[in-house]
Protein backbone atom coordinates (compact mmCIF):
# COMPACT_ATOMS: atom_id res chain seq x y z
CA UNK A 1 0.00 0.00 0.00
CA UNK A 2 2.77 2.41 0.94
CA UNK A 3 4.51 1.94 -2.40
CA UNK A 4 1.27 2.58 -4.30
CA UNK A 5 0.65 5.78 -2.37
CA UNK A 6 4.20 6.90 -3.03
CA UNK A 7 3.82 6.46 -6.77
CA UNK A 8 0.36 8.02 -6.92
CA UNK A 9 1.02 10.91 -4.50
CA UNK A 10 4.74 11.85 -4.29
CA UNK A 11 3.86 14.69 -1.92
CA UNK A 12 3.00 12.12 0.76
CA UNK A 13 6.48 10.60 0.66
CA UNK A 14 7.68 12.53 3.68
CA UNK A 15 4.65 11.45 5.76
CA UNK A 16 4.93 7.72 5.05
CA UNK A 17 7.35 5.31 6.74
CA UNK A 18 10.63 4.72 4.87
CA UNK A 19 10.32 2.54 1.77
CA UNK A 20 11.96 -0.87 1.69
CA UNK A 21 15.73 -0.38 1.41
CA UNK A 22 15.43 3.32 2.32
CA UNK A 23 17.00 4.41 5.61
CA UNK A 24 15.35 6.75 8.06
CA UNK A 25 18.05 9.35 7.34
CA UNK A 26 17.21 9.26 3.62
CA UNK A 27 13.52 9.93 4.31
CA UNK A 28 14.12 12.56 7.01
CA UNK A 29 12.77 16.10 6.85
CA UNK A 30 15.27 18.97 6.96
CA UNK A 31 14.86 22.54 8.20
CA UNK A 32 16.58 25.62 6.76
CA UNK A 33 18.73 27.30 9.41
CA UNK A 34 19.36 30.39 7.26
CA UNK A 35 17.73 32.13 4.33
CA UNK A 36 19.29 31.67 0.89
CA UNK A 37 18.94 33.57 -2.39
CA UNK A 38 19.35 31.36 -5.47
CA UNK A 39 22.21 32.12 -7.87
CA UNK A 40 21.16 29.83 -10.72
CA UNK A 41 17.83 28.89 -12.29
CA UNK A 42 18.16 25.33 -10.96
CA UNK A 43 18.68 26.50 -7.35
CA UNK A 44 15.96 27.21 -4.80
CA UNK A 45 15.56 30.41 -2.83
CA UNK A 46 14.24 29.80 0.68
CA UNK A 47 13.70 31.35 4.09
CA UNK A 48 14.87 30.32 7.56
CA UNK A 49 12.50 27.64 8.87
CA UNK A 50 11.45 26.24 5.47
CA UNK A 51 11.14 22.45 5.30
CA UNK A 52 12.80 20.12 2.79
CA UNK A 53 12.81 16.52 1.69
CA UNK A 54 16.32 15.77 0.42
CA UNK A 55 16.57 13.58 -2.69
CA UNK A 56 20.32 13.55 -3.32
CA UNK A 57 23.11 14.29 -0.82
CA UNK A 58 26.20 14.25 -3.04
CA UNK A 59 28.78 16.99 -2.58
CA UNK A 60 28.19 20.48 -1.20
CA UNK A 61 24.95 20.99 -3.16
CA UNK A 62 21.94 18.76 -2.56
CA UNK A 63 18.85 18.12 -4.64
CA UNK A 64 15.77 18.69 -2.49
CA UNK A 65 12.04 19.38 -2.50
CA UNK A 66 10.72 22.30 -0.53
CA UNK A 67 7.52 21.20 1.23
CA UNK A 68 4.87 22.80 3.39
CA UNK A 69 3.83 21.70 6.90
CA UNK A 70 1.45 19.07 5.49
CA UNK A 71 4.09 17.53 3.22
CA UNK A 72 2.85 19.00 -0.07
CA UNK A 73 5.72 19.57 -2.50
CA UNK A 74 6.08 23.25 -3.42
CA UNK A 75 9.14 23.12 -5.68
CA UNK A 76 12.27 21.09 -6.39
CA UNK A 77 15.84 22.23 -6.98
CA UNK A 78 19.43 22.54 -5.75
CA UNK A 79 20.29 23.85 -2.25
CA UNK A 80 23.55 24.35 -0.29
CA UNK A 81 23.90 21.42 2.09
CA UNK A 82 25.27 23.43 5.03
CA UNK A 83 22.15 25.62 5.24
CA UNK A 84 20.00 22.64 6.29
CA UNK A 85 19.73 20.42 9.36
CA UNK A 86 17.58 17.39 10.12
CA UNK A 87 14.38 18.62 11.75
CA UNK A 88 14.44 16.02 14.53
CA UNK A 89 18.14 16.47 15.30
CA UNK A 90 20.10 18.57 17.78
CA UNK A 91 21.41 20.67 14.88
CA UNK A 92 18.19 22.69 14.70
CA UNK A 93 18.74 23.93 18.25
CA UNK A 94 20.21 27.47 18.10
CA UNK A 95 22.82 26.58 20.73
CA UNK A 96 24.10 23.31 19.20
CA UNK A 97 27.15 23.64 16.94
CA UNK A 98 28.06 20.02 16.18
CA UNK A 99 31.69 18.97 16.02
CA UNK A 100 33.82 21.97 16.96
CA UNK A 101 37.26 22.48 18.45
CA UNK A 102 37.94 24.42 21.62
CA UNK A 103 39.52 27.34 19.81
CA UNK A 104 36.64 27.56 17.32
CA UNK A 105 34.22 27.83 20.23
CA UNK A 106 36.35 30.57 21.77
CA UNK A 107 36.44 32.41 18.45
CA UNK A 108 32.64 32.25 18.06
CA UNK A 109 31.82 33.27 21.63
CA UNK A 110 34.51 35.95 21.68
CA UNK A 111 32.76 37.93 18.93
CA UNK A 112 31.55 41.37 20.13
CA UNK A 113 27.89 40.59 19.37
CA UNK A 114 27.88 37.88 22.06
CA UNK A 115 27.15 39.22 25.54
CA UNK A 116 27.97 37.84 29.00
CA UNK A 117 26.48 34.37 29.44
CA UNK A 118 26.37 33.56 25.72
CA UNK A 119 26.82 29.81 25.28
CA UNK A 120 26.94 26.90 22.89
CA UNK A 121 27.09 23.12 23.13
CA UNK A 122 29.50 21.32 20.85
CA UNK A 123 30.87 17.86 20.34
CA UNK A 124 34.61 17.81 20.89
CA UNK A 125 36.88 16.82 18.01
CA UNK A 126 38.38 14.30 20.44
CA UNK A 127 36.12 11.26 20.50
CA UNK A 128 36.68 10.43 24.19
CA UNK A 129 35.48 13.85 25.40
CA UNK A 130 31.98 13.98 23.91
CA UNK A 131 29.73 17.01 24.52
CA UNK A 132 31.11 20.28 25.90
CA UNK A 133 29.25 23.34 27.18
CA UNK A 134 31.18 26.54 26.32
CA UNK A 135 30.13 29.78 28.05
CA UNK A 136 31.29 33.40 27.79
CA UNK A 137 32.00 34.61 31.33
CA UNK A 138 33.90 37.73 32.45
CA UNK A 139 35.36 38.28 28.96
CA UNK A 140 36.66 34.71 28.95
CA UNK A 141 35.29 31.46 27.59
CA UNK A 142 34.85 28.59 30.04
CA UNK A 143 34.42 25.00 28.92
CA UNK A 144 32.49 22.35 30.88
CA UNK A 145 32.53 18.70 29.93
CA UNK A 146 29.01 17.23 29.78
CA UNK A 147 29.15 13.73 31.18
CA UNK A 148 26.95 11.13 29.53
CA UNK A 149 26.11 7.88 31.30
CA UNK A 150 23.86 6.74 28.51
CA UNK A 151 21.67 8.40 25.91
CA UNK A 152 19.23 9.61 28.57
CA UNK A 153 21.51 10.84 31.37
CA UNK A 154 23.56 14.03 31.02
CA UNK A 155 25.20 16.17 33.68
CA UNK A 156 27.87 18.80 34.33
CA UNK A 157 27.58 18.49 38.12
CA UNK A 158 26.92 15.09 39.72
CA UNK A 159 24.08 16.46 41.81
CA UNK A 160 22.07 17.60 38.77
CA UNK A 161 21.29 15.03 36.07
CA UNK A 162 19.09 15.47 33.00
CA UNK A 163 17.43 13.24 30.44
CA UNK A 164 18.46 15.42 27.50
CA UNK A 165 20.72 18.30 26.53
CA UNK A 166 17.64 20.49 26.06
CA UNK A 167 16.62 19.84 29.67
CA UNK A 168 20.17 20.68 30.82
CA UNK A 169 20.08 24.00 28.92
CA UNK A 170 16.66 24.90 30.36
CA UNK A 171 17.87 24.23 33.92
CA UNK A 172 21.05 26.32 33.69
CA UNK A 173 19.16 29.15 31.97
CA UNK A 174 17.46 29.79 35.32
CA UNK A 175 20.04 28.34 37.73
CA UNK A 176 23.72 29.17 38.22
CA UNK A 177 26.43 27.06 36.62
CA UNK A 178 29.68 26.47 38.54
CA UNK A 179 31.29 29.92 39.19
CA UNK A 180 29.68 31.22 36.02
CA UNK A 181 26.08 32.28 36.63
CA UNK A 182 23.06 31.55 34.47
CA UNK A 183 23.26 30.82 30.77
CA UNK A 184 22.33 33.79 28.61
CA UNK A 185 21.45 33.79 24.92
CA UNK A 186 22.77 31.15 22.52
CA UNK A 187 25.92 32.14 20.67
CA UNK A 188 25.11 34.11 17.50
CA UNK A 189 25.36 31.76 14.56
CA UNK A 190 27.56 32.74 11.63
CA UNK A 191 26.18 32.00 8.20
CA UNK A 192 28.12 29.09 6.71
CA UNK A 193 30.54 29.60 3.87
CA UNK A 194 29.56 28.66 0.34
CA UNK A 195 32.74 27.76 -1.52
CA UNK A 196 31.26 28.25 -4.99
CA UNK A 197 29.63 31.07 -6.93
CA UNK A 198 26.79 28.62 -7.54
CA UNK A 199 26.34 24.86 -7.86
CA UNK A 200 27.18 24.97 -11.58
CA UNK A 201 30.67 26.40 -10.98
CA UNK A 202 31.73 23.41 -8.88
CA UNK A 203 32.88 21.76 -12.11
CA UNK A 204 32.52 24.59 -14.65
CA UNK A 205 34.66 27.29 -13.03
CA UNK A 206 36.51 28.69 -16.04
CA UNK A 207 34.19 31.62 -16.67
CA UNK A 208 34.06 34.54 -19.14
CA UNK A 209 35.33 37.92 -17.99
CA UNK A 210 32.05 39.49 -19.11
CA UNK A 211 30.36 37.97 -16.03
CA UNK A 212 32.56 40.03 -13.68
CA UNK A 213 32.64 43.74 -12.93
CA UNK A 214 35.79 45.39 -11.58
CA UNK A 215 35.20 47.97 -8.85
CA UNK A 216 37.65 49.82 -6.57
CA UNK A 217 41.25 48.57 -6.19
CA UNK A 218 42.10 46.75 -2.95
CA UNK A 219 45.84 46.27 -3.27
CA UNK A 220 48.87 45.50 -5.38
CA UNK A 221 51.31 42.59 -5.18
CA UNK A 222 54.23 41.04 -7.01
CA UNK A 223 52.00 38.99 -9.29
CA UNK A 224 48.70 40.83 -9.48
CA UNK A 225 46.53 43.84 -8.80
CA UNK A 226 43.52 43.06 -6.62
CA UNK A 227 40.07 44.61 -7.01
CA UNK A 228 36.74 44.40 -5.30
CA UNK A 229 34.29 43.04 -7.88
CA UNK A 230 30.87 41.58 -8.56
CA UNK A 231 29.80 38.41 -10.31
CA UNK A 232 26.66 38.92 -12.42
CA UNK A 233 25.83 41.86 -10.13
CA UNK A 234 24.93 39.28 -7.45
CA UNK A 235 27.95 38.15 -5.48
CA UNK A 236 30.77 40.27 -4.03
CA UNK A 237 34.16 38.81 -4.96
CA UNK A 238 37.84 39.70 -5.03
CA UNK A 239 39.43 39.74 -8.50
CA UNK A 240 43.17 39.29 -8.98
CA UNK A 241 44.27 40.70 -12.33
CA UNK A 242 47.52 38.90 -13.13
CA UNK A 243 50.55 40.57 -14.65
CA UNK A 244 52.22 38.56 -17.42
CA UNK A 245 51.19 35.28 -15.82
CA UNK A 246 51.04 31.73 -17.14
CA UNK A 247 48.72 29.18 -15.53
CA UNK A 248 49.86 25.74 -14.54
CA UNK A 249 47.82 22.60 -13.90
CA UNK A 250 48.03 23.08 -10.15
CA UNK A 251 45.13 25.53 -10.34
CA UNK A 252 42.85 22.47 -10.64
CA UNK A 253 44.35 21.11 -7.43
CA UNK A 254 43.85 24.43 -5.65
CA UNK A 255 40.14 24.54 -6.57
CA UNK A 256 39.72 21.39 -4.48
CA UNK A 257 41.41 22.83 -1.38
CA UNK A 258 38.40 23.68 0.77
CA UNK A 259 38.87 24.60 4.39
CA UNK A 260 37.42 27.14 6.81
CA UNK A 261 40.81 28.88 7.10
CA UNK A 262 41.89 28.83 3.45
CA UNK A 263 40.71 31.45 0.98
CA UNK A 264 38.16 29.93 -1.42
CA UNK A 265 39.07 29.96 -5.10
CA UNK A 266 35.81 30.57 -7.02
CA UNK A 267 36.82 30.75 -10.67
CA UNK A 268 39.41 31.80 -13.26
CA UNK A 269 39.09 33.76 -16.49
CA UNK A 270 41.60 32.67 -19.13
CA UNK A 271 40.07 33.60 -22.51
CA UNK A 272 42.67 36.39 -22.95
CA UNK A 273 45.23 38.32 -20.94
CA UNK A 274 45.32 39.66 -18.36
CA UNK A 275 44.02 36.53 -16.65
CA UNK A 276 41.68 36.79 -13.66
CA UNK A 277 41.64 34.73 -10.47
CA UNK A 278 38.32 35.06 -8.62
CA UNK A 279 38.23 34.47 -4.86
CA UNK A 280 35.94 35.20 -1.95
CA UNK A 281 36.06 38.77 -0.69
CA UNK A 282 37.60 39.33 2.75
CA UNK A 283 36.31 42.73 3.79
CA UNK A 284 38.89 43.61 6.47
CA UNK A 285 41.83 43.12 4.12
CA UNK A 286 45.23 41.68 4.95
CA UNK A 287 46.17 40.69 8.47
CA UNK A 288 49.14 43.06 8.28
CA UNK A 289 46.88 46.02 7.49
CA UNK A 290 44.39 44.90 10.14
CA UNK A 291 47.05 44.62 12.87
CA UNK A 292 48.33 48.12 12.14
CA UNK A 293 44.81 49.58 12.36
CA UNK A 294 42.85 50.60 15.44
CA UNK A 295 41.04 47.23 15.75
CA UNK A 296 44.30 45.32 15.61
CA UNK A 297 46.02 47.49 18.19
CA UNK A 298 43.27 46.71 20.70
CA UNK A 299 43.78 42.92 20.50
CA UNK A 300 45.17 41.21 23.58
CA UNK A 301 47.60 38.28 23.51
CA UNK A 302 44.75 35.74 23.76
CA UNK A 303 43.13 37.19 20.62
CA UNK A 304 46.46 37.17 18.79
CA UNK A 305 46.97 33.53 19.71
CA UNK A 306 43.48 32.77 18.38
CA UNK A 307 44.49 34.32 15.04
CA UNK A 308 47.69 32.28 15.06
CA UNK A 309 45.67 29.13 15.76
CA UNK A 310 43.36 29.86 12.81
CA UNK A 311 46.38 30.19 10.54
CA UNK A 312 47.89 27.00 11.97
CA UNK A 313 44.60 25.21 11.31
CA UNK A 314 44.71 26.19 7.64
CA UNK A 315 48.39 25.31 7.33
CA UNK A 316 47.78 21.95 8.97
CA UNK A 317 45.20 21.17 6.27
CA UNK A 318 47.70 22.13 3.54
CA UNK A 319 50.28 19.89 5.18
CA UNK A 320 47.86 16.93 5.15
CA UNK A 321 47.25 17.53 1.44
CA UNK A 322 51.01 17.56 0.78
CA UNK A 323 50.80 21.17 -0.36
CA UNK A 324 53.14 24.03 0.46
CA UNK A 325 52.65 27.77 0.83
CA UNK A 326 56.07 29.20 -0.06
CA UNK A 327 55.29 32.67 1.31
CA UNK A 328 53.42 32.51 4.60
CA UNK A 329 53.30 36.05 5.98
CA UNK A 330 50.79 38.43 7.56
CA UNK A 331 50.22 40.13 4.19
CA UNK A 332 49.06 36.76 2.81
CA UNK A 333 46.49 36.15 5.56
CA UNK A 334 43.12 37.85 5.03
CA UNK A 335 40.53 38.88 7.62
CA UNK A 336 36.75 38.63 7.13
CA UNK A 337 34.07 40.89 8.59
CA UNK A 338 33.51 38.40 11.45
CA UNK A 339 37.28 38.29 12.21
CA UNK A 340 37.74 34.84 10.67
CA UNK A 341 41.26 34.63 9.22
CA UNK A 342 42.15 32.73 6.06
CA UNK A 343 45.47 31.89 4.47
CA UNK A 344 45.65 33.30 0.94
CA UNK A 345 48.03 32.94 -2.01
CA UNK A 346 48.87 29.45 -0.78
CA UNK A 347 49.34 28.18 -4.31
CA UNK A 348 49.99 31.30 -6.34
CA UNK A 349 53.73 30.73 -6.46
CA UNK A 350 53.06 27.31 -7.96
CA UNK A 351 50.34 28.20 -10.45
CA UNK A 352 51.82 31.39 -11.88
CA UNK A 353 55.11 31.70 -13.70
CA UNK A 354 56.07 35.33 -14.12
CA UNK A 355 58.39 36.06 -17.01
CA UNK A 356 61.55 37.83 -15.95
CA UNK A 357 60.75 37.55 -12.23
CA UNK A 358 63.89 36.06 -10.73
CA UNK A 359 63.66 36.92 -7.07
CA UNK A 360 61.09 37.38 -4.35
CA UNK A 361 60.11 40.88 -3.28
CA UNK A 362 58.50 42.45 -0.24
CA UNK A 363 59.88 39.95 2.28
CA UNK A 364 59.94 41.67 5.64
CA UNK A 365 62.47 39.43 7.28
CA UNK A 366 64.94 39.06 4.45
CA UNK A 367 66.54 35.94 5.88
CA UNK A 368 63.30 34.12 5.02
CA UNK A 369 64.85 33.94 1.55
CA UNK A 370 67.70 31.90 3.03
CA UNK A 371 65.51 29.32 4.81
CA UNK A 372 66.00 26.79 2.07
CA UNK A 373 69.73 26.75 2.77
CA UNK A 374 69.73 27.16 6.55
CA UNK A 375 66.61 25.21 7.59
CA UNK A 376 65.85 21.91 5.86
CA UNK A 377 62.08 22.24 6.41
CA UNK A 378 61.03 25.90 6.79
CA UNK A 379 57.23 25.82 7.03
CA UNK A 380 57.00 25.80 10.85
CA UNK A 381 59.80 28.37 10.99
CA UNK A 382 57.80 30.73 8.73
CA UNK A 383 54.76 30.30 10.95
CA UNK A 384 56.73 31.58 13.94
CA UNK A 385 57.77 34.66 11.98
CA UNK A 386 54.09 35.24 11.28
CA UNK A 387 53.39 34.96 14.99
CA UNK A 388 56.11 37.53 15.71
CA UNK A 389 54.39 39.77 13.20
CA UNK A 390 51.18 39.41 15.20
CA UNK A 391 52.97 40.54 18.35
CA UNK A 392 55.00 43.30 16.69
CA UNK A 393 53.24 44.44 13.49
CA UNK A 394 55.74 47.26 12.83
CA UNK A 395 58.89 45.30 13.72
CA UNK A 396 61.41 44.28 11.09
CA UNK A 397 65.08 43.40 10.86
CA UNK A 398 67.10 46.26 9.43
CA UNK A 399 70.72 47.11 8.78
CA UNK A 400 71.70 43.74 7.29
CA UNK A 401 72.02 42.54 3.72
CA UNK A 402 71.25 38.95 2.68
CA UNK A 403 74.77 37.62 3.22
CA UNK A 404 75.03 39.18 6.69
CA UNK A 405 71.66 37.75 7.67
CA UNK A 406 72.70 34.32 6.46
CA UNK A 407 75.86 34.46 8.56
CA UNK A 408 74.04 35.66 11.69
CA UNK A 409 71.32 33.01 11.51
CA UNK A 410 73.83 30.27 10.71
CA UNK A 411 75.78 31.23 13.83
CA UNK A 412 72.66 30.94 15.99
CA UNK A 413 71.10 34.41 15.96
CA UNK A 414 67.35 34.39 16.59
CA UNK A 415 64.98 37.31 16.90
CA UNK A 416 64.57 38.52 20.50
CA UNK A 417 61.37 38.00 22.47
CA UNK A 418 58.85 40.83 21.94
CA UNK A 419 57.64 42.58 25.12
CA UNK A 420 54.05 41.30 24.64
CA UNK A 421 55.12 37.69 24.08
CA UNK A 422 54.88 35.32 27.10
CA UNK A 423 58.07 33.37 27.72
CA UNK A 424 56.23 30.07 27.26
CA UNK A 425 55.25 31.04 23.71
CA UNK A 426 58.72 32.31 22.91
CA UNK A 427 60.15 28.96 24.01
CA UNK A 428 57.86 27.25 21.50
CA UNK A 429 59.08 29.60 18.77
CA UNK A 430 62.69 28.95 19.67
CA UNK A 431 62.04 25.22 19.44
CA UNK A 432 60.55 25.72 15.98
CA UNK A 433 63.67 27.67 14.95
CA UNK A 434 66.00 24.76 15.66
CA UNK A 435 68.40 24.10 12.79
CA UNK A 436 67.57 20.40 12.69
CA UNK A 437 63.99 19.52 11.59
CA UNK A 438 63.81 16.59 14.00
CA UNK A 439 64.24 19.02 16.91
CA UNK A 440 61.27 21.11 15.80
CA UNK A 441 57.51 20.71 16.16
CA UNK A 442 56.55 17.68 14.03
CA UNK A 443 53.49 19.27 12.44
CA UNK A 444 51.10 22.18 12.50
CA UNK A 445 48.65 20.00 14.43
CA UNK A 446 51.17 19.72 17.25
CA UNK A 447 51.80 23.44 16.98
CA UNK A 448 48.11 24.24 17.32
CA UNK A 449 47.73 22.04 20.39
CA UNK A 450 50.85 23.45 22.05
CA UNK A 451 49.74 27.05 21.54
CA UNK A 452 46.43 26.36 23.20
CA UNK A 453 48.02 24.31 25.93
CA UNK A 454 50.07 27.39 26.81
CA UNK A 455 47.24 29.91 26.74
CA UNK A 456 44.94 27.68 28.78
CA UNK A 457 47.58 27.19 31.45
Amino acid sequence: MGECLRRAFPCLGCLLPPARGESAAESAIYTALWSFESRHEEELSFQEGDLFQVLNRSGDWWTARRIDRTGIVLEEGIVPYNYLAQTESLHVQPWYYGVMSRYQAQSHLGSPENEEGAFLIRRSEKDHIGYVLSVKSSSRVKHFKIYEKNETCFYVEHKHTFTSLMELVRYYSTNSLIDTGQLGNPCKRKKPIIHDLNHFTVSEWVLPKAEFTLEEPLGHGCFADVYRGRWKNQINVAIKVLRNGTFYREVHFLKGLRHRHLLSLFAVCTEDTPYYIITELMTRGSLLHFLRGEDGKRLDVSSLIDIAAQVADGMSFLEKRNSIHRDLAARNVLVAEDYICKVADFGLARIIKVRGQKRLKNILWIFVANFGRIFKSPKVVCFCFLFLRLLLPDFFLSGFDNSEVYEKVSRGYRMPRPPKCPMSLYEIMMKCWSLEPEDRAPSFIWHLLRFFGVILS
